[in-house]
């Protein structure tokens, strides 16, 4: 690749020359930097929503509790019609299986059983309170160590279930913000009397507010009832899951390795079978929203490529349109004494001015979208850092430098008296 030298003050007034002659052609520059921007735009704005994910799935993970495991009898997040037969006549967990936990395993702090009740669809039951109700919340059976095992579920109001409320199955409730907002806009909740399918139940406590991730259904909209409530209340729900606290001294590993071994043991699955019952760790939030961004961050790849592919070829072919154009003048110029590399800086210059132009508005735009996502949804904080503006510019800078090299060759190469005799 032949060396581009520069004098002192070139670059200055090439750049001045590449603005001007820009700036006589506005329409067919807008037209050749569209690719570069809509390139660019789209890498800042995922990059921005990305990171601003990160920071809300992070701290997702840490309040489902670092040290925390879930026992289930079916793998998470998947319909029960999609898992093959073996998986689906799994037995149920047993409301002992979380005391026999403590009991046999040393690295268990404690362990706690819950069970759930999703009020959604067409036979939803409702919370209500004089005039106000509402229909969609999820509805949890807990015993008194869930809130210590989760600390997503943090008390702002009142206290939670107590041991008292589980050995008499009281007929209390902890309710969501949200819910506790719908149904006591103007009064304090706390002592009220609810009706929750049918039957009255005490409200006890509000949970503090968390809308969820991405603002799906988070704690905002549960309802936590004492266990033996529950089991009473709703003796056809046979689902059972257990959390698992380990002690804060003991490695996750070895806690998980127990609770396999232990539960292996009770269950009686058989030393070469495999586990018939899923243990998880709020990690698995994490190792999916990888998942999703990896992807995420592929297809936007090929998108901007796409764009700034296209961008490239523009911007080469204005450059050499204008190559053409201006023959003349680069013979004048060589006539005057210009070296090659004086002509080839010239429209390299004028080629990443281009394409620069269009990564600053790329850039732009991205950060208007970023701000427009952040303000309509405040759960995606979508934010542009500095080293996304950085690659922006560096990377139209280098489309700029890639595309408009050959055209500024083959203007460093012409020869001068042909350029003087073009017309």
């Amino acid at each position: 690749m032949p060396s581009v030298n520069v004098r002192p003050g070139a670059v200055v007034e090439n750049l001045r020359v590449a603005l001007d002659t820009l700036r006589a052609r506005k329409a067919r520059s807008a037209l050749t930097i569209l690719g570069i921007v809509i390139g660019v735009t789209s890498v800042i704005t995922v990059a921005a929503i990305i990171d601003g994910l990160n920071g809300v799935v992070k701290d997702r993970v840490s309040r489902l509790g670092s040290n925390t495991l879930f026992v289930t009898r079916m793998p998470t997040g998947q319909g029960p019609g999609r898992l093959p037969e073996r998986i689906r006549i799994r037995k149920y967990l047993e409301d002992g299986d979380a005391k026999y936990l403590e009991e046999s395993c040393d690295g268990v702090s404690y362990a706690t059983v819950f069970s759930n009740r999703i009020n959604f669809g067409e036979q939803a039951d409702e919370i209500r309170y004089g005039d106000a109700h509402v229909e969609r919340f999820f509805l949890r059976g807990v015993q008194p160590e869930y809130a210590k095992a989760l600390p997503l579920f943090a008390l702002g109001e009142g206290r939670f279930i107590s041991d008292y409320d589980e050995e008499h199955a009281r007929a209390v409730a902890v309710i969501g913000r949200s819910i506790a907002d719908s149904l006591f806009p103007t009064t304090d909740p706390l002592g009220k009397q609810v009706r929750l399918d049918g039957r009255w139940y005490e409200v006890i406590g509000v949970f503090e507010p968390d809308q969820g991730l991405f603002s799906a259904f988070g704690v905002d909209q549960f309802v936590c009832i004492p266990m033996n409530n529950f089991r009473k209340t709703f003796p056809e729900i046979k689902e059972r899951f257990i959390a698992v606290a380990g002690k804060d001294e003991v490695p996750m590993s070895y806690v998980q390795g127990q609770v396999e071994e232990a539960l292996r043991r009770k269950r009686h699955v058989r030393h070469n079978a495999e586990n018939d019952f899923e243990i998880t760790s709020p990690d698995f939030l994490s190792s999916l929203w990888d998942q999703l961004t990896g992807a995420l961050v592929l297809l936007t790849g090929i998108i901007s490529s796409i764009g700034l592919l296209v961008g490239g070829i523009g911007v080469m072919n204005i450059m050499l349109i204008s190559v053409t154009e201006r023959t003349s003048e680069i013979g004048l110029r060589k006539a005057m004494g210009a070296r090659k590399a004086d002509i080839r800086l010239q429209f390299l210059i004028e080629a990443v001015t281009l394409s620069g132009i269009g990564g600053i508005l790329g850039i732009v735009a991205g950060g208007l979208i970023a701000f427009a996502v952040r303000t309509v949804i405040p759960a995606v904080p979508a934010q542009v850092s500095l080293l996304w503006v950085f690659l922006g510019v560096s990377i139209s800078v280098g489309v700029g430098l890639f595309f408009g090299f050959y055209p500024a060759n083959r203007a460093a190469n012409l020869d001068p008296i042909a350029c003087l005799r073009y017309e």
